[in-house]
Parts: structure tokens; C-alpha cells; sequence
């Protein structure tokens, strides 16, 4: 892997996303290629963490277990995602609890070989500061517009976010086959709630529900919905 082909793999939103070529260039001479298996753990809520994943290839699980003991899904990682950034930057604990789905191919990177590049490229911190921001922005935006919402077009938007966008013919097709359980850990709602809803979008015709997982069959449908107030 080269630069180029890095930058090109990072999200917009990642916190490398407006490094420049020889930033990025450091980070892949630096890291370590290394594979994960499903089912095996990249992280863990609550450890010390001193190292940076920079998704590759593959699918991974990002989780909490908040202080009342409920599960919360945060998010899906897929190629171009950073993980672990928080305690990789501050020191202290994992926030989250990273579980390989798919076969993952991450580029992993040392607090001590990231330092080392901080040193030598003088605008890199800089950069990395305004990445942080905006995400805590779009994170806050989401936050909000999430609690504008009622259950319905909620979630629409959660499986929205969900869905494929390869390119490949497989837009309508969601990026994990979810449980009805585990969707509602990750739009924070609760089973009944998800029941009733994805049920009645079944008799529309919206969704498609076999043997509790959902397939999406009316995405325009959903977009309708997840824009209503």
C-alpha cells in the first residue's frame, strides 16, 4: 500500500483524512499489517490502549456497555475507518469494544512510532485537532437530529446508515444481517418498538423479514420516511 491508495481508503471523516502524502507515507512505513479473524477482539472497553487501527479491509463491531449495563452499538467499521483514536491520543481507557465481523486487514500503528511522526511533520497536530473537531460537530449534529425524531423516521435513518454503497448492485442490501435486538441496541430503541415498526413496513412492502432478520426492499420508501418530522 502506498499513499495515494491510503488516502483514497480513509473516510471522510477519519482523523488522517486531511493528512498530506508524506504524513501518510510515515504512518504506512511506521505501521504494522495485521489480520484479524471473526470473532476475535481488536479492543476492549476499559483497557489501556496504545495503539491505532486503521481499517483496511473487513467488518467490525464497535460497542459500549453503558453504566446501567445496556448494550449500546455505535457503529459498523468498514475499510477507511480509524479505531481507537481516543485512548491512543489521551492514554487512558478504551471507550469501546471493538468485535471482528468479517475478516479485517488494519494497519496498526504504535503511540511511540506516532509520536515520532508527529515530531517530524510540525503541521500534523494541527490538522489532526480540526479533524477531532469537525467529528465532534457531525457527532453532535447526529445526536441531536436523532432526538428530533420520532420512532419511525429514526429508524429509517439507522438503517439508512446501514446500507451498501459499493457501487456493486448492492445498494439495497444491508452491510450486516442484523437482529431485530441488535438494531434496536444501535438506534436505541427498544425490540417493541422495532417489532412494531419493521412490521408494518413489512405490510407495505418496505422491508422484508425472514427469520428475524431485515432485508430492505422500497429504499426510496425508507428515505421518504427517515425525512419526515
Amino acid at each position: 500500500m502506498d499513499a495515494a491508495k491510503l488516502a483514497e481508503a480513509l473516510t471522510a471523516q477519519s482523523l488522517f483524512a486531511d493528512c498530506e502524502e508524506a504524513e501518510l507515507s510515515d504512518i504506512i512505513a511506521r505501521g504494522q499489517v495485521r489480520a484479524f479473524k471473526p470473532g476475535q477482539m481488536l479492543m476492549s472497553q476499559g483497557e489501556q490502549g496504545s495503539t491505532l487501527f486503521i481499517v483496511l479491509k473487513g467488518l467490525a463491531r464497535v460497542s459500549m456497555v453503558a453504566a446501567n449495563g445496556r448494550e449500546i452499538i455505535l457503529d459498523y467499521a468498514e475499510p477507511g475507518h480509524v479505531l481507537g483514536e481516543i485512548a491512543f491520543l489521551d492514554g487512558g481507557e478504551r471507550s469501546a469494544t471493538v468485535e471482528v465481523i468479517d475478516p479485517i486487514e488494519a494497519l496498526v500503528l504504535t503511540r511511540g512510532a506516532f509520536s515520532d511522526i508527529i515530531e517530524k511533520h510540525k503541521g500534523l497536530a494541527l490538522r489532526l485537532l480540526k479533524a477531532m473537531a469537525r467529528r465532534l460537530r457531525q457527532n453532535n449534529a447526529v445526536i441531536e437530529a436523532d432526538r428530533a425524531y420520532t420512532s419511525g423516521p429514526r429508524l429509517a435513518r439507522f438503517l439508512l446508515r446501514l446500507m451498501m454503497g459499493d457501487g456493486a448492485g448492492n445498494e439495497n442490501q444491508l452491510k450486516i444481517a442484523l437482529s431485530q435486538g441488535e438494531l434496536g441496541n444501535f438506534a436505541g430503541m427498544s425490540r417493541e418498538q422495532i417489532n412494531r415498526q419493521l412490521s408494518a413496513w413489512a405490510e407495505n412492502g418496505m422491508v422484508g423479514l425472514k427469520g428475524g432478520r431485515v432485508t430492505i426492499l422500497d429504499r426510496d420508501a425508507l428515505i421518504d420516511v427517515a425525512e419526515a418530522w
